[in-house]
């Protein structure tokens, strides 16, 4: 591709923000400006980008069992969207709620879009699955049905299941006095009606499925080409015979069952931590939102299910195929590297390798930022560690939204903690999904000794921050960790995610007033280059598109950058509408959830939208502004943030907007991250007026541009150290094969 030429398409489908310009804007007089119409709802937004995720298992681009990740993942997504979403606007519907949202839907309406929605993404799901099949075949991947087992398989299959099925499964039978027992959120279960072989005898019969068996049973037979795998419910139909001996099957089908998963705490529980234990075990027990059901069940096997679980008739969905599409991540073998994407090597800051590992001499030199997964996250784990076996450290405060399991950086914290230094740890307990994890992480740190604060009962505290005090001389030095994601270790290798190191003495006193917010309640006052929310974080963002207006009113260069995960709150999305109509050239990489209808003449035609989805899962919050001098340039203002763009990001939590100030961070922002992700082709789909997302085609032949690759295939410009910047691009393209 030419250096300064755009691709020859239309520009609503040209991905190539960095080296294009907006088009005139599209003409829709249907849409009244000032109307609701102007925002995109929220959730049907989530669901097409959930199709964007769904897509790239039909991407011929992405390996093979890289697409079965996809579907999969697909899945979880949905699941989770019904369990919490899908569950809050069905609790105001029987609340008798009907207030619309900001797009002008109530709660009702947006139901019956989502219904329809997602039906087809669920059919959608199992056309791709059967197509993966018959590719996986290809590859001597094989999923097996009963009809095609044999002799030898039965009999391998058989010894599986007594020794490592068997123990582990309940049979339950239904009648008056056994009722229809509990099933958990993501439960899986398969229902019979069964006959005595010797009478007449009937019985109705549940057979819950325990997560801790596999849901794919690999069949070793030697005499059989490649892999093969049996799905658990039809080894349980191949073997009812040993679960139920004496008798016959009339009729069965499998269910999977999803529940309400929000938690509900009361705000002035004395005991937060208890409280939530308690709300933990409500969540269990939490309404059924969805029930999913094989398409082939009988109609009073499906009345008997439907109505001991309580489900209306619209909550209840026929599959024909796979229940349970999240399982088929199993099926993501790493024996099978072939079918993956190639292994990379992390990166580790050459400028810690010249200081022999220490990082706060490197720190000391300069600023250092570090682009996840690219660049290792083991040096975030080795920022704590080596700063709780380091003596003349004092105190380490830390926040944790989300981290893993057994996590490195809870082990560093419990270290520094038994050696005497100073701890303060603040757990996030309402992470959701993770609060379970928390609360154990929580009390394994007060036993070590360290401090464990709760943060707010009605804020989240989303912003990811960590400060080691460390005594240099006479003098007491802040070292500061600002992250863009979680302090997940392995969540790292596949987010991509900024984390900026700093002893700047100013933003060292801004994360200690706020961590004395969190702890203390005590409103920070003159923050010098931090901005949090619920306080000041939005504000800053509307007066620094209100400064990019006046720019634009001056007739001097104006334009903004943004990369975001979702965006759709709506003082915010007005504020980009007023720029755009005063000229402001506002280019956005919004991932999923995103509000914004862009290129509308008249009210944003200086705004276009694109969602990356690949490899990666895009994960950092940049905001860039001209001031002036045009995008990129080295009076533009950056900023890193752990907040997405919405209502309770910027109102209801604690995040972090951190200004870069250093030069060659800021110019690794700006030439690098920024750029690549704004000229990526190969894996950028363009939003539309109506909401529609286009996909950027090349021509046949055609290589395209993949930011995801760039980033793989050259170093960045921070912590490069003595090896220097020069070979380091600014830009450089790479391009899909």
């Amino acid at each position: 591709m030419p250096d300064d030429a755009a691709r020859d398409l239309p520009e609503r489908v040209n991905a190539d923000f960095l080296r294009s310009a907006p088009g005139p804007g599209v003409e829709m007089p249907e849409l009244d400006p000032e109307s609701p119409d102007r925002f995109f709802n929220r959730e049907l937004s989530w669901l097409r980008f959930n199709t964007r995720v769904l897509e790239e298992a039909e991407n011929p681009n992405v390996p093979l069992l890289e697409r079965v990740r996809f579907l999969s993942i697909s899945g979880s997504n949905l699941d989770e969207f019904y369990s919490v979403r899908v569950a809050g606007l069905r609790g105001l519907v029987r609340a008798g709620l009907a207030h619309p949202s900001v797009d002008g839907l109530t709660p009702a309406e947006q139901l019956q879009k989502i219904d329809t929605s997602a039906r087809k993404l669920m059919a959608r799901q199992q056309d791709i699955w059967r197509s993966l099949q018959l590719e996986m075949e290809a590859e001597n991947l094989f999923i097996l049905s009963p009809e095609r087992l044999t002799e030898t398989d039965l009999a391998v299959l058989e010894e599986v299941f007594v020794s490592q099925v068997f123990p582990v499964l309940t049979p339950l039978a239904i009648d008056p006095a056994h009722p229809f027992p509990f099933i958990a959120n993501e439960g899986f279960a398969l229902a019979l009606k069964l006959q005595s072989k010797k009478g007449k005898r009937r019985l109705d019969a549940l057979l819950p499925i325990p997560a801790q068996i596999p849901r794919f049973i690999e069949v070793v037979n030697e005499a059989e080409e490649g892999q093969r795998f049996l799905p658990l419910e039809s080894m349980l139909q191949v073997f009812l015979g040993k679960l139920f001996p004496g008798y016959t099957v009339k009729s069965s089908c499998m269910f999977r069952v999803l529940r309400d998963s929000d938690l509900e705490v009361e705000e002035e529980a004395e005991d937060l931590v208890r409280e939530f234990e308690t709300a933990l075990k409500r969540r269990r027990r939490g309404e059924v939102i969805r029930l999913t059901i094989t398409g082939s069940t009988t109609r009073d096997l499906r009345d008997t299910i439907i109505s001991a679980l309580q489900v209306a008739e619209e909550e209840v969905i026929e599959i024909d195929g796979v229940l349970g599409v999240a399982d088929l991540s199993e099926m993501v073998l790493d024996s099978r590297a072939d079918l993956l994407w190639p292994q990379f090597s992390q990166r580790f800051p050459e400028r810690v390798r010249d200081f022999d590992g220490d990082i706060f001499a490197a720190v000391r030199q300069k600023d250092m930022l570090l682009h996840h997964p690219y660049e290792s996250f083991e040096s975030v784990v080795r920022f704590l560690q080596q700063a709780a076996r380091d003596p003349d450290v004092v105190a380490i405060k830390q926040t944790l939204y989300r981290t893993s399991k057994n996590s490195p950086i809870v082990a560093a914290l419990c270290e520094a903690a038994e050696d005497g230094k100073s701890v303060t740890a603040l757990v996030e307990l309402k992470a959701r999904f993770d609060e379970a994890a928390n609360i154990r992480q929580s009390r394994q740190l007060e036993r070590a000794g360290a401090q464990v604060v709760y943060g707010f009962t009605d804020w989240k505290t989303h912003a990811k921050i960590s400060t080691v005090v460390r005594r240099e001389g006479r003098n007491l030095v802040t070292y500061t960790h600002f992250g863009t994601g979680n302090y997940h270790p392995i969540t790292a290798n596949f987010y991509t995610d900024l984390s900026l190191f700093t002893c700047d003495a100013a933003l060292g006193r801004d994360a200690t007033k706020i961590f004395n917010f969190v702890s203390g309640y005590v409103e920070p006052q003159k923050l010098e280059n931090l901005a949090i929310s619920p306080i000041g974080l939005k504000q800053t963002i509307l007066d620094q598109l209100e400064a990019e207006i006046e720019h634009a009113r001056a007739g001097r260069p104006a334009a903004v950058w943004v990369k975001l995960n979702a965006i759709i709150e709506a003082d915010v999305i007005d504020a980009l509408y007023r720029a755009s109509q005063a000229g402001v050239k506002i280019d956005m990489v919004v991932r999923g959830i995103c509000g914004v209808r862009p290129g509308i003449k008249g009210l944003s035609e200086n705004i276009r939208v694109k969602s990356i989805v690949g490899r990666f899962l895009e994960h950092s919050r940049i905001a860039c502004f001209a001031n002036g001098s045009g995008l990129p340039s080295k009076q533009a203002r950056v900023y890193i943030s752990s907040a997405d763009w919405m209502d309770r990001n910027l109102n209801r939590r604690v995040e972090s907007l951190v200004e870069i100030t250093n030069a060659t961070v800021r110019a690794q922002i700006l030439d690098q991250i920024m750029a690549a992700n704004l000229a990526d082709e190969a894996q950028s789909w363009v939003l539309q007026p109506d909401g529609s997302y286009i996909r950027h085609e090349g021509a046949e032949g055609e290589r395209l541009f993949n930011c995801h690759r760039f980033f793989l295939e050259n170093p960045s410009l921070s912590g490069r150290g003595s090896v220097g910047i020069k070979d380091v691009p600014r830009l450089t393209h790479s391009y899909d094969d």
